[in-house]
């Protein structure tokens, strides 16, 4: 579904309408958002989380990008307060005072949830970008040049009973390019 970023409402200075934001918490398909900008050439730019409801967006940023035929940039960010922590007993898990074994553990994190499309789209050229900041700031700066940004509906964060996360409401609000904002599996977050 596509969907202008604000209507004809009395609240002109609004960045995004109430019809778009009740129509990316509550569509059952992908709802793009676009904006008043002419269409970017540059890359589809995708926000990964590792979620599980963070899959059906990856699904779409890697068909988006073969069909538009334009690459992707696959964006994972994490700063050491949203890390896993380990159980005490749990040796294989990154300590958060180790910066440099919890960038190789979101790395590997991106790596598991681009697994496999790759092979699937093998026209599609990907970049893994991940960045030790926060979430919200590396994806909108990364909307600038992107043609289109996909964003999950939810993520990781703890309050599930949230139709749309912080950061999928950020980027409608803030992102200088269309935004996707993907369900999850069945329509679920």
């Amino acid at each position: 579904m596509v969907v202008g970023s604000r209507g004809m409402g009395g609240f002109v200075a609004l960045l995004v309408g109430s019809t778009a934001m009740h129509l990316a918490a509550h569509g059952r398909c992908p709802v793009l958002v676009v904006r008043e900008r002419e269409e970017g050439t540059g890359p589809i730019v995708l926000g990964v989380d590792g979620s599980s409801a963070g899959a059906k967006a990856v699904d779409f940023a890697f068909a988006e990008a073969a069909l538009r035929g334009a690459d992707l940039v696959a964006v994972h960010s994490w700063t050491t307060w949203n890390a896993p922590l380990p159980a005490p007993q749990d040796k294989a898990m990154p300590s958060a005072n180790d910066p440099g074994t919890l960038a190789t553990s979101e790395e590997r994190l991106l790596s598991e949830a681009l697994a496999g499309h790759q092979d699937k789209y093998p026209g599609v050229s990907v970049k893994r970008k991940v960045v030790h900041g926060g979430t919200r700031e590396s994806l909108i700066d990364a909307s600038l040049t992107a043609q289109l940004l996909v964003v999950g509906a939810r993520g990781r964060g703890g309050f599930s009973g949230l139709l749309l996360g912080s950061v999928s409401q950020a980027m409608l609000h803030h992102a200088h390019s269309p935004v996707a904002v993907v369900r999850g599996i069945g329509g679920s977050s």
